[in-house]
């Protein structure tokens, strides 16, 4: 068959451009692929051999007030496993439980951690100690998917002294996960359990780093540095609190571990925490990388229960610490003046309606004044002040003086104090369905009845009997002062309370804790307990110097027996504050 030479011509163009247009087409794609969309398509690949290992960034330190360190960062090693399904995560575990001791729950848990973070190494070990790490090195090979690199942990240099403050850190929680404040975190980080750790949480967390190994198409890890440039981790700044340390350990070494209760240390002007303790406590380095079952079951199985911080979640009856307060009531309303005493003479009770008030001492105290009722802290006086108060008056007054609030110090889980509200009948009605009456205000006036306070929430309202009617936030962390008033005294009346609580450390109730050269002014307290009424609670709640007070110490012994026995361990808390403070500032002032 012929062609025509024009129609060979003609099929030679057309063949010409269809070439001429795939071959465009075939540039325009490889320049698209090449140029256009470069950065997309190495992305894929580098998502499809690299894999990000989360660098964890060290935690910001913790310091007192003198630079000391309360908590810090130090070496350690995180073992994680790398596997693209979780499949092969359980066969690999499966396969390190033949190598090292790892329990079914365990296991249970790193895959837990797959599940809400999987293109995440799964966290298997938290704190692995060098012994850990030296047996999953040789066996390595059996592993691929293994990622062993150093990391921080957290370490507390003192141990159970500052647990009642720092808390702990621990792995985050799904609860946590799910949370508005952890936003951003993810599964197997460490964070904040308690205490200064939980409530700083964003200033202490630091940034995260962030390193590349390379794997291959089954997910092995066949390159573990220099795949990618990695992202330096970014340690958080320190975090400055108003902490003594030597004081802190010297309350932790009067406590031990033979009693139980809690002792609070404040600067009355500006509401620095200096100490804070809660007994018996517990040691926080025990939950770095996870808390062993048994540390863990002795914790939560003691009576005493250690993991409750009783200074700021305690509440208990003040007793006669809280006597001050009906005082301050009496005195501000000029229903009462220092130097009064009552109608009816202590002679060991006080009949009101057909029950029989007891005073603390059954001999009695005779026709005292308001000052000597506080020194020998006479419960007839008080029983007369308060009905003379009336229950309204005493339920609006605690209520001013901050007795159903918490004390705002910036710890975590706080409790709320317990006492009436405003709508005092609607409360007492739901309180005794049988009815009420003015005997109500017997008991509230020497802080019994319904009135529990916590350690904290006490030590706040004495640094307003210190200063000038206006109490103190308490403050761990540095930072401005915030005051409130709570009653206004003139000098006089503030002179002759001070002279009241020295004169109950002179020539009271607490005259066995005396410090040489120093006047203390405090009141104690012997709180009934219901829940064990042969047993009570021990307060002392006080200052000094009592002319110019630098420290505010309330001490509460669980079933201590009697008041003095608190203020004992509070005169020497404040006796080595002073006199530790003294000899400072001689050797920086000099002679």
């Amino acid at each position: 068959m012929s062609f025509h030479p024009n129609a060979v011509q003609q099929r030679g163009r057309t063949a010409g451009a269809l070439l001429s247009l795939v071959f465009i087409f075939l540039v325009g794609s490889f320049f698209r692929a090449q140029v256009l969309q470069n950065a997309q398509f190495a992305l894929h690949s580098d998502e499809n051999r690299l894999r990000e290992i989360p660098i964890p960034a060290p935690r910001g330190r913790i310091l007192d007030r003198k630079g000391l360190v309360i908590a810090e960062d130090q070496v350690g090693y995180t073992v994680s496993l790398l596997a693209p399904r979780e499949s092969q995560l359980v066969s690999a575990l499966r396969r390190l439980s033949a190598t090292v001791e790892m329990s079914q729950e365990q296991q249970d848990a790193v895959v837990r951690r797959y599940r809400r973070s999987p293109n995440r190494p799964a966290v298997i070990f938290a704190d692995a100690t060098f012994e850990l790490v030296s047996v999953l090195e040789e066996h390595r090979v059996e592993l691929p998917g293994l990622i062993i690199q150093a990391s921080s942990k957290r370490w507390y240099p003192e141990g159970a002294a500052v647990a009642s403050l720092v808390g702990y850190t621990g792995e985050i929680s799904e609860q946590q996960l799910q949370s508005k404040g952890f936003l951003g975190y993810k599964a197997g980080q460490q964070v904040g359990k308690g205490g200064l750790e939980l409530r700083y949480e964003s200033r202490l967390r630091g940034r995260e780093g962030v390193r590349f190994v390379e794997v291959d198409a089954l997910g092995r890890v066949v390159r573990e540095a220099g795949a990618r440039p990695e992202l330096t981790p970014m340690a958080a700044p320190p975090l400055p609190t108003n902490i003594d340390l030597d004081l802190q350990k010297y309350v932790y070494g009067l406590f031990g571990d033979s009693l139980v209760g809690a002792a609070v240390a404040i600067e009355p002007k500006s509401g620095e925490v200096l100490a804070l303790h809660s007994a018996p406590t517990f040691d926080p380095n025990r939950f770095t990388g996870g808390i062993p079952v048994d540390y863990w079951r002795s914790l939560t199985t003691d009576k005493r229960k250690p993991l409750y911080n009783k200074a700021i979640q305690g509440t208990y009856p003040p007793g006669s610490t809280w006597k001050l307060a009906t005082a301050v009531m009496g005195l501000e309303l000029g229903i009462v003046k220092l130097d009064d005493r009552m109608p009816t003479p202590c002679t060991g009770g006080f009949q009101y309606g057909n029950r029989y008030f007891k005073c603390h001492d059954k001999r009695g105290h005779g026709a005292v004044s308001l000052a000597q009722a506080i020194e020998q802290s006479c419960d007839v006086y008080f029983y007369q002040l308060g009905l003379k108060i009336g229950l309204a008056r005493l339920v609006a007054g605690g209520i001013t003086l901050g007795s159903h609030a918490r004390s705002g110090i910036d710890l975590p889980a706080e409790m709320r104090p317990q006492f009436p509200d405003s709508d005092y009948k609607a409360y007492f009605t739901r309180k005794y369905p049988g009815g009420w009456n003015q005997s109500a205000s017997l008991n509230l006036s020497i802080g019994q009845g319904e009135n529990s306070q916590t350690v904290v929430n006490m030590a706040r309202f004495y640094t307003a009997l210190a200063t000038d009617g206006q109490a103190a936030q308490p403050r761990v962390v540095q930072g401005a002062a915030q005051r409130t008033r709570l009653f206004t005294l003139d000098s006089t009346q503030m002179r002759g309370i001070r002279n009241a609580l020295a004169g109950v450390v002179s020539r009271g109730t607490a005259g066995s804790a005396k410090i040489q050269g120093v006047v203390l002014a405090g009141k104690t307290g012997t709180a009934q307990n219901s829940q064990d009424p042969n047993n009570d609670h021990a307060w002392f709640v006080g200052f000094a110097p009592a002319d110019d007070p630098k420290i505010v110490v309330a001490v509460m012994l669980e079933f201590g027996g009697h008041g003095p026995r608190a203020a004992k361990i509070a005169a020497r808390i404040i006796e080595h504050y002073l006199k530790v403070s003294a000899t400072q500032f001689i050797q920086t002032e000099g002679p």
